[in-house]
């Protein structure tokens, strides 16, 4: 049986998200992975701790994976290690674009986050979507992200896009990430999957999502840049 992860006790409410946010299944055709639903379903949570809150797509939610394997759970376990005294949320939705994530920000910061690690992109890359959408979608996520008070630390993960879409494509899209970083002084992971995407080895078999190990790279990339950042954390 595996043990589920609450989302800040919300409750099974959560499923209904997940299902309104999500398309059916990732651009390849593969199913919406059930784990996330589950990991966000569970009942009253009682950790007070400070939230990490990571907002992302199959990439985050671990797919094909158990949620221990996923890199955020990674994460927790480098928290614990590094002593410090935060709790990891994972709010990721496989399938979801940009646009379904910022579709779900209200309803993810109705109680405070202390640090938010957006991922996303991949699925709107897959989909061919206008990287000026993607920014915007993107944006408004971080605007509304900076009305807590306190407004959370934000982390942008970078991704990049197939390469089948044409030179220009994937430069407009690898490059929002770092102009959206600097306009909005985040801070920035510059490929999550460098070192993982394309690789047979890291990859499963739909040679999209990391492999256990592919997500240990994820996590190693993305402590990075959370470190520092919680370190200096009051």
């Amino acid at each position: 049986m595996v043990k589920s992860v609450s989302l800040y006790g919300y409750g099974t409410i959560a499923v209904a998200l997940a299902a309104a946010c999500s398309p059916q299944g990732e651009a390849n055709g593969t199913a919406r992975d059930s784990t996330t639903a589950v990991s966000i379903a569970a009942g009253p949570n009682e950790d007070t701790r400070p939230v990490v809150l990571f907002v992302g797509t199959s990439l985050t939610a671990g797919y094909g994976l158990t949620p221990t394997q996923a890199y955020p759970a990674i994460v927790q376990t480098k928290i614990d290690s590094a002593g410090f005294d935060y709790q990891v949320v994972n709010a990721a939705v496989s399938g979801q674009t940009s646009a379904g994530a910022r579709s779900s920000i209200d309803w993810l910061l109705q109680r405070p986050v202390a640090v938010m690690v957006i991922e996303t992109g991949a699925n709107d890359g897959l989909r061919g979507i206008d990287p000026e959408e993607l920014r915007n979608n993107i944006e408004a996520i971080i605007i509304r992200a900076q009305t807590q008070q306190p407004p959370p630390v934000i982390i942008l993960a970078g991704m990049e896009a197939p390469p089948n879409l044409g030179r220009r494509y994937a430069n407009q899209f690898r490059a929002l990430y770092g102009d959206v970083a600097r306009e909005y002084d985040l801070q920035l992971i510059p490929f999550l999957l460098d070192g993982v995407a394309g690789l047979d080895s890291l990859n499963q078999a739909d040679g999209i999502h990391p492999t256990a190990a592919g997500q240990l790279i994820l996590a190693h990339h993305t402590w990075d840049v959370l470190g520092p950042v919680l370190a200096q954390e009051p």
